[in-house]
């Protein structure tokens, strides 16, 4: 595989990464509050929805990328755990940054 490929899987898993904890930061600090304080329950129902959908994309997405640049188990899990996490998926990205730099240098 060749290091644009391998530049190019990381990229799209971060920007998949990213935007679920979005998601998930928008429906815990902001349609959350919204349905208990405010009494609005209908954002959860909109923003839940969008945050469920781009968690199954990011599932879907972690393995084959996880398979292609032959992650060690353990940093597959560390994933699946940052996408739980409301900030994970920004702290995990810390270290996919690091592996970009890293390929771009050695390749």
């Amino acid at each position: 595989m060749t290091k644009e490929e391998k530049l190019q899987i990381l990229n799209r898993f971060r920007i998949v990464s990213i935007t679920e904890g979005i998601s998930m930061l928008v429906l815990v600090f902001i349609a959350m509050p919204l349905k208990w304080i405010f009494e609005l329950p209908v954002m959860v129902t909109y923003v839940g929805w969008i945050h469920g959908a781009l968690f199954i994309a990011y599932i879907f997405i972690l393995f084959p990328t996880s398979r292609k640049l032959r992650w060690p188990f353990v940093k597959a899990v560390f994933a699946l755990g940052a996408a739980i996490l409301p900030f994970g998926p920004f702290l995990f990205d810390r270290k996919l940054k690091k592996e970009m730099k890293l390929i771009q240098e050695v390749g």
